[in-house]
């Protein structure tokens, strides 16, 4: 996907990298929905889009883990950098505590 608003790097590493487009991170249908927006990510709680073009509509992109477009399977760890250079670390084995999602590497000044 040349024209996708993110890269994926390694086996388990989103980068976000279009400013304009928050990212829609599905991993399972049991797992937290997440938005990651330009300089942070939380857990979604509003209506998913069903395709790529009702996402874009809503000013998103719908990233599936498990599409063969990603990584191909569930991930139960993922690693996602925003685009001020922070990068999160999703533990769904820890989804619903606070360490869920936590900051891994922060590289702002």
């Amino acid at each position: 996907m040349a024209d996708a608003p993110y890269l994926i790097s390694g086996r388990n590493t989103i980068i976000h990298k279009l400013r304009k487009l928050d990212l829609l991170i599905v991993n399972s249908r049991r797992d937290p929905v997440l938005l990651v927006m330009h300089n942070d990510i939380e857990v979604y709680e509003g209506k998913i889009p069903e395709n790529k073009l009702e996402a874009k509509r809503m000013d998103m992109a719908k990233v599936d883990i498990a599409s063969s477009d990603n990584f191909s399977d569930y991930r139960s760890m993922l690693f996602i950098q925003t685009l001020n250079n922070k990068e999160y670390k999703i533990d769904y084995s820890k989804a619903g505590t606070p360490f869920f999602i936590t900051i891994h590497q922060d590289s702002t000044f």
